[in-house]
Protein backbone atom coordinates (compact mmCIF):
# COMPACT_ATOMS: atom_id res chain seq x y z
CA UNK A 1 0.00 0.00 0.00
CA UNK A 2 2.88 2.39 0.74
CA UNK A 3 4.19 1.85 -2.79
CA UNK A 4 0.72 2.57 -4.20
CA UNK A 5 0.36 5.81 -2.22
CA UNK A 6 3.87 6.91 -3.17
CA UNK A 7 3.28 6.21 -6.86
CA UNK A 8 0.00 8.14 -7.00
CA UNK A 9 1.64 11.00 -5.09
CA UNK A 10 4.36 11.04 -7.72
CA UNK A 11 1.72 11.32 -10.44
CA UNK A 12 0.12 14.28 -8.68
CA UNK A 13 3.43 16.03 -8.05
CA UNK A 14 4.21 15.85 -11.76
CA UNK A 15 1.08 17.87 -12.57
CA UNK A 16 1.86 21.51 -13.33
CA UNK A 17 -0.85 24.09 -12.67
CA UNK A 18 -1.22 25.21 -16.27
CA UNK A 19 -4.76 24.71 -17.57
CA UNK A 20 -3.33 23.86 -20.98
CA UNK A 21 -2.22 20.46 -19.66
CA UNK A 22 -4.67 17.58 -19.70
CA UNK A 23 -5.15 15.24 -16.72
CA UNK A 24 -7.91 12.61 -16.63
CA UNK A 25 -8.65 9.36 -14.88
CA UNK A 26 -10.71 6.44 -16.15
CA UNK A 27 -12.36 4.34 -13.44
CA UNK A 28 -13.89 0.93 -14.18
CA UNK A 29 -15.64 -1.47 -11.82
CA UNK A 30 -17.31 -4.85 -12.15
CA UNK A 31 -19.22 -7.30 -10.00
CA UNK A 32 -19.69 -10.91 -11.04
CA UNK A 33 -20.72 -14.36 -9.88
CA UNK A 34 -18.19 -17.02 -10.87
CA UNK A 35 -19.49 -20.61 -10.87
CA UNK A 36 -16.90 -23.32 -11.54
CA UNK A 37 -17.61 -27.05 -11.79
CA UNK A 38 -16.71 -29.05 -8.67
CA UNK A 39 -16.24 -25.81 -6.68
CA UNK A 40 -18.50 -23.46 -4.78
CA UNK A 41 -19.69 -20.37 -6.62
CA UNK A 42 -17.96 -17.16 -5.58
CA UNK A 43 -18.77 -13.47 -5.82
CA UNK A 44 -15.97 -11.27 -7.12
CA UNK A 45 -15.34 -7.61 -7.83
CA UNK A 46 -12.92 -5.68 -10.02
CA UNK A 47 -11.76 -2.08 -9.72
CA UNK A 48 -9.30 -0.37 -12.04
CA UNK A 49 -8.01 3.21 -12.06
CA UNK A 50 -6.18 4.51 -15.14
CA UNK A 51 -4.77 8.02 -14.67
CA UNK A 52 -3.09 9.82 -17.58
CA UNK A 53 -1.47 13.21 -17.75
CA UNK A 54 -0.51 14.92 -21.02
CA UNK A 55 2.53 17.07 -20.33
CA UNK A 56 2.79 18.41 -23.88
CA UNK A 57 1.69 17.55 -27.40
CA UNK A 58 4.14 14.63 -27.56
CA UNK A 59 4.80 13.64 -23.92
CA UNK A 60 2.41 11.99 -21.45
CA UNK A 61 2.53 10.11 -18.13
CA UNK A 62 0.36 7.03 -17.47
CA UNK A 63 -0.55 4.73 -14.59
CA UNK A 64 -2.73 1.69 -14.04
CA UNK A 65 -3.95 0.33 -10.68
CA UNK A 66 -6.02 -2.85 -10.40
CA UNK A 67 -7.44 -5.43 -8.03
CA UNK A 68 -6.12 -9.00 -8.21
CA UNK A 69 -2.89 -10.47 -6.90
CA UNK A 70 -1.19 -11.81 -10.02
CA UNK A 71 -0.10 -10.96 -13.57
CA UNK A 72 -3.27 -12.28 -15.21
CA UNK A 73 -5.59 -11.84 -12.21
CA UNK A 74 -7.94 -8.85 -12.08
CA UNK A 75 -10.61 -9.70 -9.46
CA UNK A 76 -10.84 -9.98 -5.68
CA UNK A 77 -13.17 -12.51 -4.09
CA UNK A 78 -15.70 -11.15 -1.61
CA UNK A 79 -15.35 -12.63 1.90
CA UNK A 80 -12.20 -14.50 0.91
CA UNK A 81 -9.75 -15.48 3.64
CA UNK A 82 -6.96 -13.52 1.92
CA UNK A 83 -6.66 -9.74 2.12
CA UNK A 84 -8.19 -7.76 -0.73
CA UNK A 85 -5.51 -6.48 -3.10
CA UNK A 86 -5.22 -3.28 -5.12
CA UNK A 87 -1.85 -2.35 -6.59
CA UNK A 88 -0.39 0.07 -9.08
CA UNK A 89 0.79 -2.24 -11.86
CA UNK A 90 2.06 0.27 -14.41
CA UNK A 91 3.73 3.65 -14.35
CA UNK A 92 5.37 4.86 -17.55
CA UNK A 93 6.21 7.78 -19.78
CA UNK A 94 5.03 7.83 -23.40
CA UNK A 95 6.37 9.86 -26.31
CA UNK A 96 4.27 9.98 -29.49
CA UNK A 97 5.01 11.47 -32.89
CA UNK A 98 3.27 11.15 -36.25
CA UNK A 99 4.72 7.73 -37.03
CA UNK A 100 6.30 6.45 -33.79
CA UNK A 101 5.60 5.73 -30.13
CA UNK A 102 8.04 5.15 -27.26
CA UNK A 103 7.09 3.90 -23.77
CA UNK A 104 9.54 3.70 -20.86
CA UNK A 105 8.93 2.42 -17.32
CA UNK A 106 6.56 -0.31 -16.15
CA UNK A 107 4.68 -0.58 -19.43
CA UNK A 108 1.62 -2.47 -20.80
CA UNK A 109 2.02 -5.88 -22.43
CA UNK A 110 0.49 -4.66 -25.70
CA UNK A 111 0.77 -1.79 -28.17
CA UNK A 112 -2.91 -1.79 -29.24
CA UNK A 113 -5.44 -4.62 -29.59
CA UNK A 114 -4.80 -7.64 -27.35
CA UNK A 115 -4.55 -11.00 -29.13
CA UNK A 116 -5.67 -14.30 -27.64
CA UNK A 117 -2.09 -15.58 -27.87
CA UNK A 118 -0.63 -12.34 -26.50
CA UNK A 119 0.28 -11.70 -22.88
CA UNK A 120 -2.56 -10.84 -20.49
CA UNK A 121 -3.87 -7.30 -20.92
CA UNK A 122 -3.74 -6.90 -17.13
CA UNK A 123 0.00 -7.58 -16.99
CA UNK A 124 3.13 -5.46 -17.16
CA UNK A 125 6.73 -5.37 -18.36
CA UNK A 126 9.54 -3.40 -16.75
CA UNK A 127 11.31 -1.96 -19.76
CA UNK A 128 11.00 0.03 -22.97
CA UNK A 129 8.80 -0.27 -26.07
CA UNK A 130 9.37 1.31 -29.49
CA UNK A 131 6.71 1.26 -32.23
CA UNK A 132 7.41 2.66 -35.69
CA UNK A 133 4.72 2.91 -38.37
CA UNK A 134 5.32 2.93 -42.12
CA UNK A 135 3.28 2.40 -45.25
CA UNK A 136 3.87 -1.35 -45.03
CA UNK A 137 2.84 -1.76 -41.38
CA UNK A 138 3.97 -1.33 -37.76
CA UNK A 139 7.28 -2.61 -36.37
CA UNK A 140 7.59 -3.03 -32.59
CA UNK A 141 10.36 -4.08 -30.23
CA UNK A 142 10.30 -4.42 -26.45
CA UNK A 143 13.23 -5.04 -24.10
CA UNK A 144 12.89 -5.44 -20.35
CA UNK A 145 12.24 -7.78 -17.46
CA UNK A 146 9.37 -10.10 -16.55
CA UNK A 147 10.26 -12.32 -13.61
CA UNK A 148 8.01 -11.80 -10.58
CA UNK A 149 4.33 -12.11 -11.56
CA UNK A 150 2.92 -10.91 -8.22
CA UNK A 151 1.06 -7.63 -8.68
CA UNK A 152 2.50 -6.36 -5.40
CA UNK A 153 5.94 -6.47 -7.08
CA UNK A 154 4.96 -5.00 -10.43
CA UNK A 155 6.69 -1.66 -9.91
CA UNK A 156 10.43 -1.79 -9.95
CA UNK A 157 13.58 -1.29 -11.96
CA UNK A 158 14.62 -4.04 -14.35
CA UNK A 159 17.68 -5.85 -13.01
CA UNK A 160 18.06 -8.39 -15.79
CA UNK A 161 17.01 -8.17 -19.42
CA UNK A 162 15.14 -11.46 -19.71
CA UNK A 163 12.26 -10.30 -21.94
CA UNK A 164 12.56 -9.51 -25.65
CA UNK A 165 9.74 -9.06 -28.14
CA UNK A 166 9.94 -8.26 -31.85
CA UNK A 167 6.72 -7.89 -33.81
CA UNK A 168 5.50 -6.76 -37.22
CA UNK A 169 1.83 -6.14 -38.04
CA UNK A 170 0.26 -5.06 -41.30
CA UNK A 171 -3.12 -4.54 -42.96
CA UNK A 172 -3.00 -5.95 -46.47
CA UNK A 173 -6.50 -4.63 -47.26
CA UNK A 174 -9.29 -3.05 -45.24
CA UNK A 175 -10.56 -6.56 -44.51
CA UNK A 176 -7.36 -8.59 -44.04
CA UNK A 177 -4.48 -8.13 -41.57
CA UNK A 178 -1.65 -10.26 -40.22
CA UNK A 179 0.93 -10.19 -37.44
CA UNK A 180 4.25 -11.98 -36.93
CA UNK A 181 6.30 -11.98 -33.76
CA UNK A 182 9.15 -13.44 -31.73
CA UNK A 183 9.50 -13.52 -27.93
CA UNK A 184 12.22 -14.41 -25.47
CA UNK A 185 10.45 -14.89 -22.12
CA UNK A 186 10.91 -17.08 -19.02
CA UNK A 187 14.12 -18.56 -20.49
CA UNK A 188 12.30 -19.85 -23.57
CA UNK A 189 11.87 -18.67 -27.17
CA UNK A 190 8.45 -18.35 -28.83
CA UNK A 191 7.29 -17.56 -32.35
CA UNK A 192 3.80 -16.19 -32.95
CA UNK A 193 1.59 -15.60 -35.99
CA UNK A 194 -1.91 -14.23 -36.50
CA UNK A 195 -4.23 -13.54 -39.41
CA UNK A 196 -7.49 -11.61 -39.10
CA UNK A 197 -10.30 -11.21 -41.62
CA UNK A 198 -13.16 -8.73 -41.20
CA UNK A 199 -16.43 -8.38 -43.07
CA UNK A 200 -18.66 -5.38 -43.60
CA UNK A 201 -21.31 -7.13 -41.49
CA UNK A 202 -19.30 -6.26 -38.33
CA UNK A 203 -17.98 -9.80 -38.05
CA UNK A 204 -14.28 -10.62 -37.84
CA UNK A 205 -12.47 -13.97 -37.81
CA UNK A 206 -9.06 -14.72 -36.36
CA UNK A 207 -6.54 -17.56 -36.53
CA UNK A 208 -3.55 -17.51 -34.17
CA UNK A 209 -0.64 -19.81 -33.37
CA UNK A 210 2.22 -19.49 -30.92
CA UNK A 211 4.93 -22.07 -30.47
CA UNK A 212 7.66 -22.92 -27.97
CA UNK A 213 10.54 -23.22 -30.42
CA UNK A 214 12.76 -25.55 -28.40
CA UNK A 215 10.00 -27.88 -27.21
CA UNK A 216 8.01 -27.65 -30.48
CA UNK A 217 4.82 -27.30 -28.43
CA UNK A 218 2.03 -25.00 -29.60
CA UNK A 219 -1.12 -23.08 -28.76
CA UNK A 220 -3.77 -22.65 -31.47
CA UNK A 221 -6.73 -20.26 -31.36
CA UNK A 222 -9.66 -19.76 -33.76
CA UNK A 223 -11.98 -16.88 -32.88
CA UNK A 224 -15.02 -14.94 -34.03
CA UNK A 225 -16.08 -11.43 -32.98
CA UNK A 226 -19.47 -10.01 -33.86
CA UNK A 227 -21.04 -6.62 -33.15
CA UNK A 228 -24.83 -6.42 -33.48
CA UNK A 229 -28.04 -5.08 -31.95
CA UNK A 230 -29.63 -6.95 -29.06
CA UNK A 231 -33.12 -5.60 -28.27
CA UNK A 232 -32.11 -2.37 -30.07
CA UNK A 233 -28.98 -1.98 -27.90
CA UNK A 234 -25.38 -2.49 -29.05
CA UNK A 235 -23.90 -5.88 -28.15
CA UNK A 236 -20.68 -7.78 -28.79
CA UNK A 237 -20.15 -11.54 -29.01
CA UNK A 238 -16.70 -13.14 -28.78
CA UNK A 239 -16.26 -16.88 -29.35
CA UNK A 240 -13.04 -18.82 -29.49
CA UNK A 241 -11.66 -22.35 -29.52
CA UNK A 242 -8.14 -23.07 -28.29
CA UNK A 243 -5.76 -25.99 -27.99
CA UNK A 244 -2.62 -25.88 -25.86
CA UNK A 245 0.01 -28.63 -25.79
CA UNK A 246 0.73 -29.99 -22.31
CA UNK A 247 4.42 -29.03 -22.39
CA UNK A 248 3.92 -25.56 -23.83
CA UNK A 249 5.52 -23.95 -20.76
CA UNK A 250 4.68 -21.36 -18.10
CA UNK A 251 4.10 -18.77 -20.84
CA UNK A 252 0.65 -20.37 -21.34
CA UNK A 253 -0.56 -19.19 -17.92
CA UNK A 254 0.33 -15.58 -18.78
CA UNK A 255 -1.64 -15.66 -22.04
CA UNK A 256 -4.70 -13.44 -22.43
CA UNK A 257 -7.25 -16.17 -23.25
CA UNK A 258 -5.89 -19.14 -21.30
CA UNK A 259 -8.34 -21.81 -20.15
CA UNK A 260 -6.24 -24.92 -19.65
CA UNK A 261 -3.89 -27.19 -21.55
CA UNK A 262 -5.72 -29.35 -24.04
CA UNK A 263 -8.96 -28.30 -25.72
CA UNK A 264 -10.98 -25.28 -24.62
CA UNK A 265 -14.03 -23.32 -25.76
CA UNK A 266 -15.33 -19.95 -24.58
CA UNK A 267 -18.20 -17.63 -25.49
CA UNK A 268 -18.62 -14.08 -24.13
CA UNK A 269 -21.60 -11.77 -24.63
CA UNK A 270 -21.77 -8.15 -23.48
CA UNK A 271 -24.40 -5.46 -23.95
CA UNK A 272 -25.49 -2.17 -22.42
CA UNK A 273 -28.47 -1.35 -20.20
CA UNK A 274 -30.78 1.20 -21.77
CA UNK A 275 -31.85 3.09 -18.64
CA UNK A 276 -28.35 3.55 -17.14
CA UNK A 277 -25.53 5.04 -19.17
CA UNK A 278 -22.08 3.42 -19.00
CA UNK A 279 -23.50 0.33 -17.27
CA UNK A 280 -23.12 -2.98 -19.13
CA UNK A 281 -24.03 -6.56 -18.36
CA UNK A 282 -21.92 -9.52 -19.45
CA UNK A 283 -21.98 -13.29 -19.49
CA UNK A 284 -19.30 -15.87 -20.21
CA UNK A 285 -19.13 -19.65 -20.47
CA UNK A 286 -15.95 -21.72 -20.59
CA UNK A 287 -15.65 -25.44 -21.33
CA UNK A 288 -12.27 -27.17 -21.02
CA UNK A 289 -11.07 -30.74 -20.39
CA UNK A 290 -14.25 -31.91 -18.67
CA UNK A 291 -14.67 -28.71 -16.65
CA UNK A 292 -17.05 -25.78 -17.00
CA UNK A 293 -17.16 -22.19 -15.76
CA UNK A 294 -20.00 -19.66 -15.99
CA UNK A 295 -19.78 -15.97 -15.18
CA UNK A 296 -22.54 -13.35 -14.96
CA UNK A 297 -22.03 -9.75 -13.98
CA UNK A 298 -22.25 -5.99 -14.36
CA UNK A 299 -19.60 -3.43 -15.19
CA UNK A 300 -19.58 0.34 -14.91
CA UNK A 301 -17.01 2.81 -16.24
CA UNK A 302 -16.61 6.57 -16.22
CA UNK A 303 -13.92 9.22 -16.72
CA UNK A 304 -13.08 12.04 -14.34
Amino acid sequence: MKRLIFSFTLLLLCMPSSEANDFNTKISSALRIDDRSARDARFQYKLSVTPSFRVSQNWSLHGYALTGDDFSSSHNTINASTTDTFYLRRLFVRYESDNAKTEVGVIPTYKGRVSSTGLSKEGWIQGIRQVVASQSGKFEWVVGELSDTRSSHALGIAEQLNFIEIEFSSSVTNDFAYELGFERILDANYARGEIRFSRQTNVSYGLEIIGNIAEQEFKYVASLTSEFKLMSLPAELFIYYSFVDDNFGKRAELTEDFLSTGHGFSAELESSIESIKQLNWFSKIELYEGNSRIQLGLKYSFTL
